[in-house]
């Protein structure tokens, strides 16, 4: 433990980038747990080293008191006052108590110690170096694949990529050098763990910003995007400037830009839509390629119900829902797809649950304001009736009135007959008469 470690802490510090300050500490710390092993000393040990001699000191340290109980901790203010007229109470005086063969000791112990705290101190320049990279693009090797997982040479680290993180039914084979996203880096026991994806979302936005610098400069913004790993993706991009647009702009002249990217992902099928500030719109770009008839949002929540011709419902669906799933987790929206003719079924049958709904939510207002009806029914009845009972006591007032004067008229009408009656008997005899006297002359 001399100038040779000092000479060591040097070349640590020059080839693995440790600072001669954290091997010091890891060293005292180390010198203290072997003084206290060898010895059962107290706890009131420090030890100092000297980077520039390379030696070593074991200190005592006492807190200074008024009546001394512990002598190991403690040290009387009288004590004190004879090493230095400057003490007080409260004070700490340290006291050398370096053995004679506490160099040997130290070293044997000291040296494992020392090497797991060279270890940490790497594993955190490789963790500091390396969580730079997070969600970043690395290009690796392929080192080797257990049980389902890949591990990729990253040069100072190895990196694992788990099953969840791969792309479906990619292959990919030893020493291939592959483009990889770090979604993760946590620190453990046995140094930094990094995690990689292929399959992460992420992974398909940091591609885009490699392949169209439009949308590395910010000219056009990546708002959002669904992926099914290995099979398809939808991306929703808008410009900021009104002279650019954005999907052609990713697309690339003759589609060579989005090629390179679905090639680096081995065909997976690539949706480019353009973004909307109307959830309405971009809900209908976002089911690209099915043409949208109309989209109607629910009163509470983020649902619509999305209605397209009939012959389109499977296109807007997709295979195995796939279009539909996408399209929700791009716009963030719960759809529901209905063709024409099943939404307007949809409807009617809407229609009928909300008077039935209204019906039973009501019984109990519905009943009283019938029978309340039934009552004032019976009311205006009971008073038709007797409305028409006294009418018809009119009637035959008026009638046996109508009876008495055609009575008088009648009468009249016969005396005035008897009249004539008797006047023409009388003139019809003095006829016979006169024609009586004529014959006899």
């Amino acid at each position: 433990m001399s100038k040779d470690l000092v000479q060591a802490m040097q070349i640590l510090e020059e080839e693995k980038g440790i600072s001669s300050q954290v091997i010091k500490e890891a060293l005292e710390s180390a010198l203290v747990l072997a003084y206290k092993k060898r010895y059962d000393n107290a706890q009131n040990v420090e030890v100092e080293f000297d980077e520039e001699s390379g030696s070593i000191k074991v200190f005592s340290v006492k807190e200074v008191v008024e009546t001394k109980y512990d002598p190991t901790f403690e040290i009387s203010l009288e004590e004190a006052l004879e090493i230095n007229r400057a003490y007080e109470i409260g004070d700490k005086i340290k006291f050398e108590v370096t053995p004679n063969d506490f160099g040997r000791i130290a070293t044997q112990t000291a040296k494992h110690v020392v090497m797991q705290r060279i270890r940490e101190a790497e594993r955190d320049i490789i963790y500091n170096e390396f969580i730079q990279y997070e969600d970043e693009i690395l290009t690796g090797t392929v080192e080797r694949f257990e049980k389902g997982i890949f591990y990729i040479n990253l040069d100072k680290v190895e990196a694992v990529m788990p099953i969840r993180e791969q792309i479906a039914g990619e292959n990919l084979e030893i020493d291939e050098r592959v483009k990889v996203y770090v979604s993760k880096i946590d620190k453990t026991p046995r140094g930094p763990q990094v995690v990689v994806s292929r399959s992460h979302p992420d992974f398909l936005r940091r591609l885009f910003e490699q392949e169209v610098p439009e949308i590395y400069d910010g000219i056009v913004e990546i708002v959002s995007i669904s992926r099914e790993a290995g099979d398809r993706s939808k991306v929703a991009v808008r410009s900021r400037d009104e002279n650019i647009d954005p999907v052609g702009t990713c697309v690339g002249q003759k589609g060579q830009r989005v090629q390179t990217i679905v090639n680096e992902l081995n065909g997976e099928n690539m949706d480019i839509i353009e973004y909307s500030e109307d959830p309405a719109t971009f809900i209908r770009n976002a089911m690209s390629p099915a043409e949208v008839i109309n989209v109607i949002f629910e009163e509470e929540g983020n649902s619509c119900i999305v209605v397209v011709p009939d012959y389109q419902l499977s296109l807007a669906i997709g295979k195995k829902g796939q279009n539909a799933r996408l399209a929700a987790r791009l716009t963030s929206h719960k759809i529901d797809i209905k063709s024409e003719t099943a939404y307007e079924e949809y409807l009617s049958e809407q229609s009928a649950e909300i008077e039935e709904d209204y019906l039973v939510n009501n019984e109990e207002e519905l009943t009283e304001e019938y029978d309340a009806f039934d009552e004032a029914e019976i009311i205006a009845d009971v008073e038709e009736i007797e409305e028409i009972e006294e009418q018809d006591s009119i009637d035959e007032q008026l009638e046996e009135q109508d009876l008495a004067e055609n009575n008088y008229d009648a009468e009249a009408v016969e005396e005035a007959i008897s009249e004539v009656e008797h006047d023409y008997e009388q003139d019809y005899d003095e006829l016979l008469e006169e024609q009586e006297e004529q014959d006899e002359l």
